[in-house]
């Protein structure tokens, strides 16, 4: 969509940037790929999030300390991206402002005045990089450095169905930006802290395997992060640990965030998980999808899903 949404951009007073709850990569990553062409060119903004403790992984990417959990008074343009729908977004926003929503996940929640999705790119931040080709947006280092990490993550290292020839092309230009992709994976991949290594054993003891192995659960409990000391969010490549184990097919790994019970979804080959989200209001990927339970009770949780996990695979399966 050449020009539309930067011309709202430069002609907007203050731009608010809503990335999503239980943030990932992605959604942080294209915030501030954002963040930084605004601060760039002088234009009043803020990156939003609701969490209040954020991916330490991420810390890196310039302006990640200028995401604020607080909305700003005022603001007359707001972007989501990766969000999906305002209820992953987790804010309530004025009425009568006008929203522009970027993102790679299918949605029927049309609540965006401007909607700029395509859900055969392996990342948003494909996405918000196209917009910014295609208008021509001079992309500086820093914000050349958000586009890879969202891209790389999000494409889970250039493994997931979506990545294409364009993904690596996009690669090459950010390349020749002038990023260094060791620098990237030493602050992205290898700051580990010990608190991690002492919580996931903890998490991967808790593995039950189903339907002969197919189906694997993980979960974490509260109290193993006041433990170790760990974040919640340095446990999530947890799930994709339980996934490389070879007989297991699909995987849900529950925790409790606010008092509601978040699970992930991860899955090999044709099975899509982001259906049996749907069946719980969530939604994401074939391959990586999320949901939430208003609940605390995992045990039961565990029960629904892995009965509509069954039940899809049972579907699927052909009548002999």
């Amino acid at each position: 969509m050449k020009n539309s949404i930067f011309d709202e951009i430069n002609s907007s007073r203050y731009v608010l940037i809503v990335t999503h709850k239980n943030p990932d990569a992605d959604t942080i990553s294209c915030g501030l790929a954002l963040s930084n062409y605004m601060y760039e060119n002088k234009i009043k903004h803020k990156v939003f999030n609701n969490e209040k403790s954020l991916p330490n992984s991420l810390n890196f990417l310039n302006r990640f300390d200028k995401i604020t959990h607080n909305t700003p008074e005022y603001y007359d343009l707001v972007i989501y991206v990766d969000c999906a729908n305002k209820q992953r977004a987790d804010i309530v926003l004025k009425e009568d402002i006008k929203v522009i929503n970027i993102d790679h996940h299918k949605s029927n929640d049309n609540f965006a005045d401007i909607n700029i999705v395509d859900d055969k790119k392996a990342s948003t931040a494909e996405v918000l990089y196209n917009l910014f080709e295609i208008n021509d947006i001079k992309i500086s280092k820093n914000t050349a450095i958000c586009f890879y990490v969202g891209i790389y993550t999000d494409s889970i290292a250039f493994t997931t169905p979506r990545t294409d020839a364009n993904t690596f092309k996009i690669v090459s230009k950010l390349l020749d930006i002038g990023i260094d992709v060791s620098y990237i994976a030493d602050k992205l991949l290898r700051r580990d802290s010990l608190a991690k290594y002492r919580v996931i054993p903890k998490i991967l003891n808790t593995l039950e395997l189903i339907n002969e192995g197919k189906i694997a659960t993980i979960y974490l409990e509260d109290r193993w992060l006041n433990q170790t000391g760990a974040t919640i969010s340095e446990c999530d490549e947890v799930v994709n640990m339980a996934l490389n184990i070879s007989i297991v097919e699909v995987v849900a790994y529950f925790r409790i965030i606010d008092n509601m019970i978040r699970v992930s979804l991860r899955s090999k080959g044709d099975i899509d998980v982001s259906k049996i989200a749907n069946n719980f209001n969530g939604g994401g990927h074939k391959n990586a999808a999320g949901l939430s339970i208003k609940s605390v009770d995992i045990p039961s949780a565990t029960i629904k899903v892995v009965s509509s996990i069954q039940r899809y695979i049972e579907s699927q399966t052909p009548l002999v």
